[in-house]
């Protein structure tokens, strides 16, 4: 069994933050550079499909459908699920307000900061939780359901997935770095449990010692 992860193409939102104050999140388009990063990437993602039949779970956000749409993926199903959106900040921001709470959220902790109107990082490690179950059954007791599996969502999101996946504790995941825009990660089923083909960027040392390898050492 293999799990695709893949982040989308830029969108507006990346390059410009005020994007958000005026068009909805889940309708801002890629960016004529992310249409390319998505072109450009479907090679590579056909390629760790082969020749497999593949089940595709996109956000249901524009930009992740449009990535999909620009792999030229051939899949046995496409589920748009709600569960992959991104991380909810609250409708429309204002400019002044979301700039107090990216500090905020900063000082406090991305996991576990509530966004007003909106989530926090551990909303939506509920959701995804919710998300992976349902997933894991299908690919292990469903028989029709393709044992390849493409999700297309967003790098918080992403993240999250694989920290539910691999147990991570908070701190480690505050510590790691979302994926780059159309980048990949690959997840296998040894039999025993799941192998992430390479670890995320780590832009510190998780303060309880923890690694993408395991545990601390007691």
């Amino acid at each position: 069994m293999r799990i695709i992860l893949l982040r989308h193409g830029q969108s507006l939102g990346n390059v410009d933050e005020l994007a958000y104050c005026r068009v909805p999140d889940h309708a801002l388009p890629l960016t004529p550079l992310g249409e390319r990063q998505a072109r450009a990437v479907g090679p590579q993602v056909r390629a760790l499909i082969g020749s497999s039949p593949v089940a595709v779970y996109v956000s249901p956000y524009k930009r992740t459908r449009r990535t999909l749409e620009l792999l030229e993926v051939s899949a046995e199903r496409i589920v748009a699920e709600p569960r992959l959106r991104e991380q909810d900040w609250g409708n429309l921001q204002d400019p002044v307000q979301q700039e107090m709470l990216k500090h905020q959220r900063h000082a406090f902790g991305h996991f576990f900061f509530r966004l007003p109107n909106g989530e926090s990082g551990a909303d939506v490690d509920d959701r995804i939780a919710a998300f992976l179950s349902e997933l894991q059954v299908r690919l292990l007791l469903e028989e029709p359901h393709p044992k390849t599996v493409l999700i297309v969502s967003h790098g918080l999101t992403i993240r999250l997935l694989c920290r539910r996946l691999f147990a991570w504790s908070v701190d480690l995941f505050e510590s790691l770095s979302n994926l780059d825009t159309c980048e990949t990660r690959v997840l296998d089923w040894d039999g025993s449990a799941w192998k992430l083909d390479r670890p995320f960027v780590q832009w510190r040392d998780s303060p309880d010692g923890a690694t993408q390898l395991g545990p601390p050492v007691p």
